[in-house]
């Protein structure tokens, strides 16, 4: 296991459509580990393959609410409902904060690190991960999802608002 660079914004990797991951064997273990190791060192929720140079459909998604790593090998989005609008970033555009729109509930079908198929269903910050991830795969970054990137200006004051709801509930 090892830590990988996280190219930036601006590298071809990220704009270009991922090919599907068809051996499933030692190679796609070490990539599947060293993304988890990869997103842990760098405090995020979630991480794509292209987002460390390899055009591979692999992500890992940090679930909000067991604290445990999903791993997606070719995954695709079945099913989604509701909107929720949020603060979003990216590793790969540090620093660059916006509001996107995105699903609610969503719904993934994707392989496992062994091929296995299942299906895994989230919502609130780990649906918006899904969406966020399997756009890297497609070759999109959240930059294109946005009105506009927030100055540290609008990105204080969006916090302030959301601590400030959070205490009134």
């Amino acid at each position: 296991m090892a830590l990988r660079k996280i190219v930036l914004q601006g590298e071809p990797c990220l704009t270009k459509v991922c090919r599907p991951v068809t051996d499933f064997n030692g190679r796609l273990h070490t990539l599947l580990d060293d993304l988890k190791d990869t997103l842990l060192d760098s405090g995020g929720v979630g991480l794509a393959a292209p987002q460390v140079g390899i055009l591979r459909r692999v992500c890992v998604v940090l679930d909000e609410g067991s604290e445990e790593y999903i791993e997606l090998v070719n995954p695709e989005i079945v099913a989604q409902s509701g909107e929720q609008t949020g603060l979003e970033g990216c590793l790969s555009v540090p620093g660059k904060w916006g509001i996107v729109t995105r699903p609610d509930v969503v719904r993934v079908r994707a392989q496992d690190r062994d091929g296995a198929f299942f299906e895994v269903e989230d919502e609130a910050l780990t649906a918006r991960c899904f969406c966020h991830e399997i756009e890297h795969l497609d070759g999109h970054l959240f930059v294109e999802r946005t009105d506009h990137l927030l100055t540290e200006e609008e990105l204080d004051e969006y916090i302030r608002q959301q601590e400030e709801g959070d205490d009134e509930e």
